[in-house]
């Protein structure tokens, strides 16, 4: 008997353990969550964006020509005054330079950006340069929207392009008329980027969603203590941080890296006519419809959500050409369908729009 028992019971922690060993995987698996710092940012801590005109040179024969760009030869006269070199205005519009280019330089200053701190800066060429490739940017100042400078840049020029021209044919990849250069501006000026005001930091989120703002606040007043994040709407969160600016950084990093479970947005569809592409998300449904529009006809029997996805679908041409979707066919089904019968993206937009005011396209139409 104790032996009959003990291989029953062994046998019974095999089964238990096989069990134990397939439900594991489902145990472990990740619960989906965003992090507070993915949905919001700190109100007030921002970046703040440059803009500076300046002189590439050094070309190889791609500058620009200067007699259609009249503003590069009155930058290349400013310049050689400030270096000594007076040039009439006569003089200076008779150059005829092909390895100097007129160029716009954009970059972002970061947040509590400092002296010293260097940034990447985008050249971009405002004239008729056919390449900026292997041109070195003179010194240009970057300035504020308050005409302030903020930071200094010169360097190399990073072109990803590449061509090469000979006699009438030419070969060009990628673009030439725009660079790069890492870190070649370097920080003049900073901004003060207050974290809050008096005892409070503001989180504003990406998108006005009520409940994640209330998942916000009710994580952050289980992790932080209860009163601790107040919503003020749908988009701002009020939370009450230390004073101690050190104490503060800490508190707000806490904060930033919480989790909130991922909560399903609004259904939508988003459409480009210009290249007729489609997005939609896992939340948009199909009422029964028919839609007549030109010689296209679209037809939706038994529409269920798209997870379900509906009963069937038909799309239909003049000249007996039939497409006919199978069951278990949704939105992207009806896309590709008008797509194979030539339907163009103005057609496939006019279709859309038309199921969304009829009401049986459950979903927000974006034109992008």
């Amino acid at each position: 008997m104790i032996e009959s028992g003990g291989k029953c019971s062994g046998k019974w922690y095999r089964q238990a353990a096989i069990v134990a060993a397939l439900l594991l995987p489902l145990c472990g698996q990740p619960v989906l969550a965003e992090r507070i710092k993915d949905l919001a940012s700190v109100q007030g801590v921002r970046q703040n964006q440059l803009i500076g005109y300046g002189l590439v040179v050094g070309l190889d024969n791609t500058g620009d020509q200067t007699t259609q760009t009249p503003f590069t030869t009155q930058a290349i006269g400013n310049m050689l005054s400030q270096m000594g070199v007076n040039l009439s205005a006569d003089q200076a519009q008779r150059l005829q330079l092909r390895n100097v280019a007129a160029v716009m330089l954009t970059a972002s200053l970061p947040p509590f950006a400092r002296p010293g701190q260097e940034i990447d800066v985008t050249v971009s060429s405002m004239g008729n340069a056919k390449s900026l490739r292997g041109g070195t940017l003179l010194m240009t100042q970057l300035k504020g929207a308050d005409g302030q400078v903020y930071a200094v840049a010169q360097g190399n020029v990073l072109v990803g392009g590449v061509g090469a021209t000979s006699g009438n044919s030419r070969v060009t990849v990628n673009h030439l008329a725009a660079g790069r250069i890492p870190g070649g501006a370097t920080v003049e000026r900073a901004v003060a980027t207050p974290v809050g005001q008096g005892g409070f930091v503001y989180y504003e989120l990406g998108e006005t969603d009520f409940g994640n703002a209330q998942a916000v606040v009710e994580m952050i007043n289980k992790t932080m203590g209860q009163g601790t994040a107040q919503a003020l709407d749908g988009r701002r969160v009020a939370v009450r941080a230390p004073e101690d600016p050190g104490a503060r950084v800490a508190f707000l990093g806490r904060i930033d890296n919480l989790e909130i479970p991922r909560i399903a947005g609004i259904a939508k569809v988003v459409i480009n006519p210009r290249t007729g592409s489609v997005v939609m998300n896992q939340r948009v449904t199909i009422e029964p419809c028919s839609v007549a529009h030109g010689n296209l006809s679209v037809v939706v029997e038994g529409a269920q959500p798209l997870i379900a996805q509906p009963a069937g679908i038909e799309v239909m041409q003049e000249g007996n050409s039939l497409i006919a979707v199978k069951a278990g066919a949704n939105l992207a089904d009806v896309v590709k369908a008008l797509n194979a019968l030539g339907a163009n993206p103005l057609d496939l937009l006019a279709i859309l729009q038309a199921m969304k005011s009829a009401g049986a396209l459950r979903a927000e139409l974006e034109v992008i």
